[in-house]
């Protein structure tokens, strides 16, 4: 082999697509709009015996401070640059970058660090750019190279087997064995008369006072005959600095063993002849090479992970990726896994059922279960948002079942049931033969209010809301309830008079002043009963301006989700000051803002007006004695109620109250009012 410049190997790297996938996770909840750089660490495999470029392997662990490298490879450690746009990723002076970190392998060889742990000669830069929304990611991979010295000459290479005896070579495999991990990548080998020895680099200056040869070994992933490694470079560049000027012809053992069928082989070992042509070390870095190539030209490259990752892992990633930009800047300190992990319970699957489940699936909301009893009609698909037309065919899918399903179509991830029940009304009497079925339903509910953490009041009468309204005070809930008019809302959450014991049903209240927020019925002075009896058939559906029930299922969810951000939930005061008059210590305030306790809305002002009003002690729904007797009696209570709602006016004291006062001074709410 005549002489000739000596040339290296390159790395090519393999991402993997844990890699891609850790990198989204670190981007979305940790990075966020910072792009500075990180730390990474991937590995190459001594391992092989094919003649197949080196590869540096990049993969999912590489964000681990501790990383876990098979056996048979060498660690990398690097930086990972991830630009907020693909045009920063375009324009990064990517000379600039590079320079940069061969900047602190120069620094670690000048300072000798390097000969104390040769892991620092190797270098891994990653510039990326992650494309969330579409699953493509854009990527330039770099193993910082010195340019120095300034030429190496390869004068000729030999076999391991024909510059070691066979003594020499077992040897040099035991004192090798002997050495730290850390220091195998790159080690000394000592020969002279009495044998063949390996050391660490530190040894250089007690070895040279010997009478022997030094030569210099690297664990070297190149299986290409007459062409060592990458790693080779840097290691070359720290002799030429420290020990160049006393010896600039080395000989290099480029120490390549791998494991087959449980055996060592060390047959591809070569030892390459070198003469490095030196000049003064230069004042400053030299320059630094070593962007990877793609297909023959310097330039990034492009993954699309969308079609090798799971459908379903996908949507369920994307579902929070609105969410979680979110907190990047406008909102950094929503809790959302709180909000993911809430469980939702809609009473009615009909126009308000269907856009509120909406608004919650846009909110990560994981679990929602719908009652309802009613089946799709011809009507509904072009108000109610999650019904086609042929779910109104053969008499129509029943409400509960379909907007479940629909919701599982829309977004695999979603835990959605739908429960066929009635809900049992003050008012509508219950006949022998129904009693049974009745008791079923009630059981039904109350077991379902128990297992979710919010429950929304949904249903077309007021009637229908009074036995959730009551459970949801009892059991402590959070319950949200939100009503059509014809062109007007309301949307309100409930205030409950909070146990001494959770669960107990002990009707004490603990809330404090300004937190006792009244319930649907406060206000109401009458009981509340049948009132789809003697109805012409506007009166008996919910007429009003389609775009009353998507304004106001939008408005009932982001209460229902500020209320999940207060440290007290459901106990939160309400206000109705502007959110900007505030210090941002107030027990008012969440990252989301105020929490207001109602809302109406009146679409022919264009107009949203916050009210507060209070707990009423004579409550038909959720004052002490109402909850005291469904405490005692059960579903007797209920049963009773059903079939006299005048029974809620005597418990709570309302019947003496309106005996007491003139009949016109009272102002009575009828059933017929829209809320």
């Amino acid at each position: 082999m005549s002489d000739e410049v000596l040339q290296f190997v390159p790395f090519s790297s393999a991402i993997d697509a844990g890699f891609w996938y850790q990198l989204t996770k670190k981007k979305l909840d940790i990075f966020k709009l910072n792009d500075a750089a990180v730390k990474i660490n991937g590995f190459y495999s001594t391992n092989s015996s094919l003649a197949l470029p080196p590869i540096c392997n990049i993969d999912y662990s590489a964000f681990d401070d501790d990383i876990q490298i098979p056996p048979g490879s060498v660690p990398l450690k690097g930086l990972l640059m991830n630009t907020n746009t693909v045009e920063d990723f375009k324009m990064k002076d990517k000379k600039a970058l590079l320079q940069s970190v061969g900047q602190k392998i120069w620094e670690a060889i000048i300072s000798g660090a390097a000969l104390e742990n040769p892991l620092l000669l190797q270098g891994l830069l990653c510039l990326t750019f992650a494309d969330l929304k579409k699953y493509h990611y854009y990527y330039w991979v770099a193993f910082p190279a010195l340019n120095y010295p300034d030429s190496i000459i390869c004068k000729g290479s030999k076999k391991l087997c024909e510059y070691f005896t066979s003594d020499q070579i077992s040897q040099f495999l035991e004192s090798y064995d002997a050495l730290l991990p850390s220091d195998k990548s790159l080690f000394l080998v000592f020969k002279d008369n009495e044998g063949c020895s390996v050391f660490d680099l530190k040894k250089y200056e007690t070895l040279k006072k010997k009478e022997g040869k030094i030569l210099l070994g690297f664990c070297d992933p190149s299986r290409y005959e007459k062409h060592p490694g990458w790693p080779l470079r840097n290691a070359l560049a720290m002799i030429a600095y420290h020990w160049g000027k006393e010896q600039s012809n080395w000989d290099v053992i480029c120490f390549r063993e791998y494991i087959k069928d449980g055996k060592r082989f060390y047959d591809q070992s070569i030892i390459i002849s070198c003469k490095m042509n030196l000049k003064e070390a230069p004042e400053g870095c030299p320059d630094v090479l070593g962007w990877e190539k793609y297909k023959s030209k310097l330039a990034p490259r492009k993954v699309d992970m969308s079609s090798n990752m799971d459908p379903t892992k996908l949507a369920d990633a994307a579902v929070d990726l609105n969410l979680k930009l979110m907190r990047w800047r406008l909102a950094p300190d929503v809790d959302l896994e709180t909000i993911k992990s809430t469980r939702c319970l809609l009473f009615g699957a009909g126009t308000l059922g269907c856009n509120v489940a909406r608004v919650l699936m846009g909110w990560g909301i994981r679990k929602i279960t719908f009652i309802d009893n009613s089946h799709v009609s011809y009507s509904n698909p072009v108000r109610q948002t999650l019904f086609e037309f042929k779910d109104c065919l053969q008499g129509g899918k029943p409400k509960a079942l379909a907007a479940a399903e629909a919701l599982k179509n829309i977004f695999p991830g979603v835990e959605a049931e739908g429960k066929i029940l009635n809900i049992p009304m003050p008012g509508h009497s219950i006949s022998e033969n129904m009693l049974d079925q009745v008791s079923s339903d009630v059981k039904q509910i109350e077991e379902l209010i128990d297992s979710h953490d919010v429950i929304f009041l949904l249903t077309d009468t007021r009637e229908s809301r009074w036995l959730p309204t009551m459970l949801g005070a009892y059991k402590e809930k959070i319950v949200m309830n939100a009503a059509l008019g014809y062109d007007t809302f309301l949307v309100m959450r409930h205030g409950f008079r909070q146990s001494e014991h959770k669960g107990s049903g002990d009707p004490l209240s603990t809330l404090n002043d300004g937190s006792e927020l009244g319930c649907y019925f406060c206000n109401d002075v009458v009981a509340p009963g049948n009132s789809v009896t003697d109805r012409t058939l506007d009166q008996q559906c919910t007429v009003t301006r389609p775009g009353v029930s998507y304004i106001a299922s939008a408005l009932v969810v982001e209460i229902m989700i500020s209320i999940l951000q207060h440290p007290k939930k459901a106990l939160a005061p309400a206000t109705v000051s502007d959110p900007s008059t505030l210090n941002s210590d107030s027990d008012f305030l969440t990252p989301l803002g105020v929490i207001p306790h109602q809302i109406r809305g009146y679409m022919d002002k264009f107009q949203t007006v916050p009210f507060i009003s209070k707990l009423h002690n004579r409550c038909t729904a959720c004052s002490a004695s109402v909850l005291e007797e469904y405490k005692n009696d059960g579903f007797d209570f209920i049963l009773k109620v059903l079939n006299d709602s005048s029974y809620l006016e005597e418990i709570t004291g309302l019947s003496k109250l309106m005996d007491s006062i003139a009949e016109d001074e009272v102002l009575a709410f009828s059933d017929d009012e829209d809320f």
